[in-house]
């Protein structure tokens, strides 16, 4: 096969299961530096080099899961535990909009109290929204469709739940204890109502090439609108906590196939791995949104890495900019990423 003819195609349903599981397998410095290249180019072409910022507000890091890989899980006694309150999540939000961030992304772990208290949730989302007039993100794990729909109709944008593999065996393995069928049922019922979906998957866990091909199938299945790969960072007090941790560049070449294969897609860049330290690259391998932004000295921790730049300020619109520049791209605006959510939901 010849890599650059390859690279001449774009869109997932013009590409061979040999050519994608192709440009999985390129292992050399300037072959992948092509693909990257080629990325760059249909991201240039679709979103005109602008990138979209999303503020971060984990405010709960109580989790009912016991997910093999999750600092957070159940039964690790490490990490700090804590559940903002309405009025500091708020207060957060509208800290995070007055910056310059183009949608807030409201996250938790599977939190018992608030699976219990649902309306709680409900009214967290209603109020952010109508404090910011920003698109809510809503990570909030598995919930009931009643749930779901009440979400909806608060004002959420975006239902964001990951598989993190869609090798049912890997799955297992992963976030153990939560059937496969039923996470994925509770996304694809989210897109019947209308609600955009992020899906992604993680890098470094054991994953086949063959199982990142069905990943990228997947993602296509269920319609999403972003599509997101984070390289796994082991987490003390968990049971893959002594397995090294791969570079990030298996990640960087899954973010520059998506943006290929998914050319109209949001592709996060997130700050959550390597902080600004990997920023750059995961940009110049097609990436079109930041995300994890997180204020400073407020208490609020990141997921992979809980703490990295967060009080340093490193993790805010103006601690970005610089390397945003650098990267030939600029900040596309609030108005911008609404209406492409707008053309997003009459398209679907």
């Amino acid at each position: 096969m010849n890599l650059t003819d390859i690279l001449k195609k774009t869109g997932i349903e013009n590409f061979k299961k040999e050519e994608i599981l192709f440009l999985l397998n390129q292992k050399e410095e300037d072959a992948r530096e092509e693909i990257y290249r080629a990325a760059r180019k249909v991201r240039q072409k679709y979103f005109n080099d602008q990138v979209f910022f999303y503020g971060f507000v984990y405010f709960s890091t109580y989790c009912r899961n016991n997910c093999s890989f999750c600092f957070y899980r159940k039964e690790n006694k490490q990490p700090p535990r804590y559940r903002k309150s309405r009025q500091e999540i708020i207060e957060t939000a509208v800290s995070l909009k007055e910056s310059g961030v183009h949608l807030i992304d409201l996250t938790m772990g599977e939190d018992p109290y608030y699976i219990s208290h649902p309306e709680e949730l409900i009214e967290t989302v209603r109020e952010v929204k109508d404090k910011t007039g920003l698109p809510v993100m809503i990570s909030p794990g598995v919930v009931s469709h009643k749930v779901i729909d009440q979400l909806a109709e608060a004002g959420a944008s975006w239902y964001a739940l990951y598989q993190e593999t869609h090798q049912k065996k890997l799955y297992d393995s992963l976030r153990t204890g939560q059937p496969y069928e039923e996470r994925m049922a509770a996304k694809e019922y989210a897109a019947q109502k209308g609600m955009l979906i992020e899906e992604g998957l993680l890098t470094g866990v054991g994953e086949s090439r063959e199982d990142i091909y069905l990943s990228f199938q997947e993602m296509e299945r269920l319609g999403a609108s972003q599509v997101r790969t984070m390289t796994f960072i082991p987490q003390d007090g968990t049971p893959m906590g002594k397995i090294e941790r791969r570079s990030f560049h298996d990640e960087l070449l899954n973010i520059a196939l998506m943006r290929i294969l998914f050319p109209d897609r949001l592709i996060p860049a997130s700050l959550d791995v390597d902080g600004l330290n990997g920023l750059k690259q995961r940009l110049m391998a097609g990436a079109n949104v930041i995300t994890s932004i997180i204020p400073p000295k407020k208490g609020f921790a990141g997921v992979a890495s809980a703490k990295t730049d967060i009080d340093e300020g490193g993790r805010t619109v103006e601690g970005i900019m610089e390397t945003v520049k650098e990267c030939g791209l600029s900040d596309a605006g609030a108005l911008s990423y609404q209406k492409w959510i707008e053309k997003r939901q009459s398209q679907r």
